[in-house]
């Protein structure tokens, strides 16, 4: 096992602001009345354990995918990606407003694209989710020559994607590259040949669980690693 670098606090950067707010809500609410402030200080428990980013230990293996999310798995098919136009093997990991919603990279990989696509916003737990609802897609390329798309998707209630991942970027397999506020999902898209470690309801943690394991490329087939043309995210 080993732990991935995670130079930033256990409680998300992202939810900072609003954990202040509920904090200093609920001081004041308190001063006035002890009953009345049990509603604020239950929001307030509610954003922390939403807002918890916990480092994660990563295991050991060549060609293993880390799961990009917490949560439980609701796809484990073959399917076409959109994003890199090939076939694959697509896993979903769907989060709940319970689960951890930082998103780690789920592999070694240059960032070969990021696109962002406006949409709906239809329970994430649902399979049209992947292609109707607001997303944003991060197609990796891995130094051995795999194409490893990573898809952030909305959910009902889930009002904003954030991506801090750059086309041309090298991220590292548990690289924490972006938040998803409240229930969502993420996808990952894998070359044909991948060997699922998860089925249908299985409940995985991001970094620490394995979901599947890349196919090993034989001598002469082309690469697609680092040193692949990058192609300019939108």
């Amino acid at each position: 096992m080993k732990t991935p670098p995670y130079p930033h606090p256990v409680v998300a950067r992202e939810g900072w602001p609003i954990l202040a707010i509920a904090v200093l809500v609920s001081v004041l609410v308190s001063l006035w009345s002890g009953w009345a402030s049990i509603p604020f200080w239950l929001f307030t428990v509610f954003a922390l354990q939403f807002f918890r980013d916990p480092v994660r230990e990563a295991p050991e293996g060549a060609g293993a995918v880390l799961s990009p999310a917490d949560g439980r798995v609701v796809c484990v098919e073959d399917a076409h990606d959109p994003y890199a136009g090939r076939d694959a093997l697509k896993i979903s990991v769907f989060m709940n407003v319970f689960n951890v919603h930082s998103n780690r990279c789920p592999v070694d990989g240059r960032v070969r694209l990021l696109e962002y696509f406006p949409g709906t916003f239809f329970n994430a737990s649902l399979d049209k989710a992947s292609l109707e609802n607001e997303r944003n897609a991060m197609v990796l390329d891995t130094p051995d020559g795999h194409v490893v798309t990573a898809v952030q998707v909305a959910g009902l209630v889930a009002k904003r994607i954030l991506c801090y991942a750059s086309a041309g970027q090298d991220l590292y397999a548990g690289q924490r590259y972006g938040f998803i506020r409240f229930g969502s999902r993420v996808d990952v898209y894998l070359p044909p040949g991948a060997r699922p470690r998860v089925a249908i309801g299985d409940k995985v943690h991001a970094t620490s669980t394995v979901l599947a394991e890349l196919p090993e490329i034989s001598g002469d087939a082309p690469a697609a690693g680092p040193d692949a043309e990058a192609i300019p995210g939108h």
